[in-house]
């Protein structure tokens, strides 16, 4: 059995166990691919599936969250175990920037709309805390794919008082004074919490967003659940947390988005880069294919479209390199 390999039956190609002098050693590289957990939501399609290789029996498939220790959608590593158990026996392995935070802060999913979305809004920390007991989300949406005309709704077009809100929700105008926002491919789109939004159909995106589930609906299109009644609405909670006025510029340095939990740049082609002790560094690949190498180790692995990386702090330099790749590349 010297030199045999030994391919781990979901993860083969990330975790090699090597049989040498008649013991099993596991291989010393240090990033971890994560299998995602996935969502079936009425709006959803089938491209994470056909376009971006996510394994899952749901049809839909709406939304697989790729970095996650959400318990409503963990990420699990190769031995199935799930990202916060691998946190939980590994100190450290977030960073230095990570102490601050009492969980893990941020959560990355691919989201594929055939249909229109919830018009909807996150609440504050503060509220959420108090409220929900766990944390409120501001997010930021990158845009993978968009037909022809798409359009997302961000925020108001001029300032409104609450009785308006409240009104236009009650009589279906809400729509008549929402920022319709025109989208393609690689527009970037970041909504703190408390913009009222909503992702449209026809439209894939790629969100990056605080480690949250709390949604407030406003209006669900009139559609039923799984259960045939009418999808839940959470009006007094979003007349208490909404901004009810357009949307502001944010001026990032350079990334594509950034606040106090998570920086987010896209990058395209091969490249080199340093995971130091500060913070982890996650790798969503969104375009093409090719090879994560880490300096130290000395260790690759293949990497492709619609696959997540989880690097822990301090792993060092690392090299991206392949064809027609693009990453969305998030540390806190």
């Amino acid at each position: 059995m010297d030199g045999a390999a030994f391919l781990h039956p979901f993860f083969g190609k990330s975790v090699i166990l090597c049989a040498i002098l008649g013991t099993l050693e596991v291989c010393k590289m240090k990033t971890i691919q994560l299998k995602p957990s996935c969502k079936d939501y009425l709006w959803g399609g089938e491209k994470l599936r056909t376009e971006y290789g996510i394994q899952s029996e749901m049809h839909p498939l709406s939304e697989a969250w790729m970095l996650s220790c959400h318990p409503d959608g963990p990420s699990y590593l190769p031995d199935g175990t799930t990202l916060q158990q691998y946190i939980d026996a590994h100190p450290g392995c977030l960073g230095t920037d990570c102490v601050k935070f009492e969980e893990f802060p941020i959560l990355a999913k691919l989201i594929d709309a055939k249909k229109d979305l919830s018009i909807q809004v996150h609440p504050s920390n503060a509220y959420a805390l108090e409220h929900e007991h766990q944390y409120g989300k501001t997010e930021m949406w990158y845009v993978l794919e968009a037909e022809p005309g798409a359009t997302l709704y961000y925020g108001f077009t001029h300032e409104i008082s609450k009785e308006e809100f409240e009104h236009r929700i009650k009589d279906n105008t809400l729509t008549e004074v929402l920022n319709a926002v025109p989208v393609k491919k690689g527009d970037c789109l970041f909504i703190p919490s408390g913009t009222l939004h909503a992702i449209r159909k026809g439209i894939v995106v790629a969100e990056i967003q605080q480690n949250s589930n709390v949604t407030y609906r406003i209006y669900d299109y009139g559609r039923k659940g799984a259960d045939g009644k009418p999808r839940q609405l959470h009006i007094p909670q979003a007349l208490d947390v909404t901004e009810r006025k357009p949307p502001v510029a944010h001026d990032f340095h350079g990334h594509l988005a950034q606040c106090d939990y998570f920086t987010v740049d896209a990058v395209e082609g091969s490249f080199k880069d340093i995971c130091d002790d500060v913070s982890f560094t996650s790798l969503l690949i969104l375009e093409g294919e090719g090879t994560l190498t880490e300096t130290a180790t000395g260790e690759s692995l293949p990497i492709q479209k619609g696959e997540s990386f989880f690097i822990p702090a301090g792993t060092g330099e690392y090299t991206v390199s392949g064809t027609d790749l693009k990453c969305l590349r998030t540390r806190v």
